[in-house]
């Protein structure tokens, strides 16, 4: 994933940039034909060039962002997770578990929701 390098090497906890590089691995391995890219300085994962789902890093928690009806569509899921959320991001706290398949759930739903979106973002 060098296309992440530098945007992990910019996390400056040890075990912050650990999780972090394994959840972006664990997303290209679950979904190689997303492509990995770094927009808006935010690394992130694209489908036929629509955004499908993006990360970023906080002092306390990994931020995930599925757009406004990925957290819509989950938001119930992500409660149940332990997640706090916001509008547009899910925040994975650095000192709990990430819900895997809750993750696959968000992901799996963007790209069959966006397969026929023309646009980055949804309308």
């Amino acid at each position: 994933m060098e296309v992440f390098a530098e945007f992990l090497a910019r996390i400056d906890n040890p075990q912050h940039r650990e999780r972090t590089e394994e959840v972006f691995a664990w997303v290209t391995k679950k979904f190689p034909n997303l492509i990995p890219k770094i927009a808006w300085n935010q690394p992130m994962f694209t489908d036929h060039d629509t955004f499908i789902i993006g990360f970023s890093a906080a002092k306390h928690h990994l931020a995930v962002a599925p757009e406004k009806a990925g957290i819509n569509r989950f938001s119930d899921e992500i409660v149940q997770a332990g997640y706090d959320h916001t509008k547009e991001l899910v925040r994975i706290r650095w000192d709990g578990p990430v819900d895997f398949s809750l993750l696959e759930k968000m992901i799996e739903f963007n790209i069959l929701d966006k397969a026929d979106c023309s646009t980055f973002w949804r309308k």
